[in-house]
């Protein structure tokens, strides 16, 4: 099996671990020095668990949150993923009471592995969450 049919696998496993918010599965999937800046806070946040505390700010406000693999494409060290999310709003989010509305929309990120074939970085292609961060309306996250 090559890099890229590993990594592909991989991804199978990380929407199981991140639908499960399974600790274990994080740690195997997602290197300690891997580095992710988030909406949810100001500092960095390092490898599985700083990854799954995101997991856990979302699920507080959307409790049943999915991500489901709609396509995925790779190359080497790099896997492409669209991904679906659904939900529903069901606690606070970010100073928004919950409506209880449901919601589902797609997303796409850029998966980045090492060489023991964990994953080393996340990248969020913005669409039109890019135009509202230029225009300040919405806070990025400092990478």
């Amino acid at each position: 099996m090559n890099n890229a049919e590993r990594n592909k696998l991989a991804m199978k496993k990380f929407m199981a671990c991140i639908n499960t918010n399974d600790k274990i599965l994080a740690e195997e999937l997602i290197a300690p020095e891997a580095e992710f800046a988030s909406l949810i806070s100001d500092e960095k946040l390092y490898g599985g668990a700083g990854y799954l505390s995101v997991v856990d700010f979302m699920r507080r406000s959307f409790s049943d949150i999915r991500w489901e693999i709609v396509d995925m494409a790779a190359e080497g060290d790099k896997v492409a993923v669209s991904w679906i999310c659904s939900g529903t709003h069901d606690g606070n989010f970010m100073g928004i009471a919950p409506t209880g509305k449901k919601f589902s929309f797609s997303a796409m990120n850029f998966y980045y592995f090492n060489a023991d074939g964990k994953i080393i970085n996340d990248v969020a292609a913005k669409g039109l969450i890019g135009l509202f961060e230029a225009l300040g309306l919405l806070k990025s996250p400092q990478i």
